[in-house]
């Protein structure tokens, strides 16, 4: 094998004595693949190149997973608060929505629009033998919840049928944990908005029965909703036929502000349109920031493990100051010789995403997995309002990633095989 190497060595020396080897020939290919492999005297050099691939693998690797959770949690967390919510509120303004029925038919049939649901809206107080807490009562009827697909697709006791009869409500799972109450047992809830008296607005307290527990999976909601049939919320909070807002679903949660002149057309008139990035602007431009913020905090990672390709390049000049004076000697140009060395520092970088890459969608790829065999107890839904990490990898996101870790690792070489290339050959023979 070595004398075969030294006859291609041969050859490629007559080609440059020729003047005709063109840029980044094979046996250039051949030197760098060479330089990189361990040997007694430059031993140390295999080392800081081995290092330098697993910094910038460790760093692609952790740019791919935080930005694949963050994405995950922005997109977990947008299900949960617009699978809830909805997407365009309608509330009054001259007058109450006393034709809820008709205006929310008339919203309904605007092209992009999924539903309109007309609810009744208040905050009571409810309550069990075991304890009480603050709650958001929605007066719904059984036909909209059921196009509230996080609520119908997710009961987890009792059930929803027979819903519009008034004699139940449907709870959230964790007030319903917090209240020690399961489907069948009852609640209390009480409201200052009750009947009017001559002595004033007296407080209403009324029991009911739990039809349904449900889990949407986001402890804000499952804490504090209560879902109560249209006309019975209506008794409820003392309202004569009319209702809170109407919520509209549409077909493109990002495409309200096109949807607004046509909603307010359909509305024939005057109403207050807000949308879910509104009542939601702070939460979600925070979750951007600091999305933002981590992308150029973890980006130093892979900046420092490129800094390490510069000074294995360093030491790898240095090592082999004999052989770059034998290749000028035998004709070859200082763009020969920095191209040898290009070609190091870009395998090293090149190695390392693909190894960062491959190692990033594998953790990815089974994040919830590793939550529960690594941390078992260690995320609380309470506080971090979901119940598991979530993750989504995005493939710009992943592009931009790789593309940045190449360029780095380029840019790190160019003043190593800068500096290899104005070698004079007799100062390196007399380093070597």
């Amino acid at each position: 094998m070595r004398a075969a190497l030294m006859e291609r060595l041969k050859g490629a020396g007559a080609l440059l004595r020729g003047g005709g080897t063109p840029p980044f020939a094979g046996f250039e290919w051949i030197l760098a693949g060479r330089y990189l492999r361990a040997r007694r005297r430059g031993g140390g050099v295999s080392v800081v190149a081995f290092f330098s691939v697993l910094g910038i693998a460790l760093g692609v690797a952790t740019l791919i997973i935080v930005l694949s959770v963050m994405n995950g949690f922005r997109t977990e967390l947008l299900s949960k608060i617009v699978g809830i919510n909805g997407h365009v509120f309608v509330t009054p303004i001259d007058r109450l929505f006393a034709d809820f029925e008709d205006l929310s038919d008339r919203l309904s049939k605007v092209a992009g629009v999924r539903s309109a649901i007309p609810l009744v809206e208040g905050q009571a107080f409810a309550s069990s033998p075991y304890g009480g807490s603050g709650v958001l009562v929605r007066g719904i009827r059984a036909e909209d919840l059921d196009k509230i697909t996080a609520v119908a697709k997710n009961v987890r006791g009792g059930s929803l049928e027979g819903f519009d009869d008034g004699s139940g409500v449907a709870i959230g799972r964790r007030l319903a944990e917090s209240l020690g109450l399961q489907a069948g047992d009852s609640i209390t809830l009480s409201t200052p908005k009750g009947a009017t008296t001559p002595f004033g607005t007296a407080p209403r307290t009324k029991s009911y029965t739990v039809k349904a527990v449900f889990e949407v999976g986001m402890t804000e909601f499952d804490s504090t909703f209560v879902f109560m049939p249209l006309a019975e919320s209506q008794a409820f909070f003392n309202r004569e036929g009319d209702v809170s807002l109407i919520e509209i679903y549409l077909d493109n949660a990002d495409g309200v502000a096109a949807m607004r002149p046509d909603l307010e057309m359909a509305a024939e008139r005057p109403v207050l349109l807000t949308d879910w990035r509104q009542r939601n602007r702070t939460f979600f431009g925070a979750l951007e920031v600091e999305r933002n913020v981590m992308f150029l905090i973890l980006s130093l990672i892979v900046v420092v493990a490129t800094l390490n390709i510069v000074s294995g390049l360093i030491l790898l000049v240095r090592d082999k100051s004999s052989d770059i004076a034998i290749l000028r000697t035998m004709g070859a140009t200082p763009g020969t010789v920095m191209r040898v060395f290009l070609i190091n520092g870009a395998l090293i970088g090149i190695v390392g995403t693909l190894s960062g890459l491959g190692l990033g969608i594998l953790i990815t790829l089974n994040i919830k997995p590793i939550q529960r065999v690594l941390f078992p107890s260690a995320w609380d839904p309470t506080v971090r309002f979901l119940a598991e990490i979530p993750a989504e990898m995005n493939s710009q996101e992943i592009t931009v990633v790789v593309v940045t870790s190449i360029a780095l690792s380029l840019i790190a070489t160019l003043y190593p095989s800068w500096r290899a290339a104005r070698l004079d050959p007799v100062q390196a023979l007399r380093y070597g």
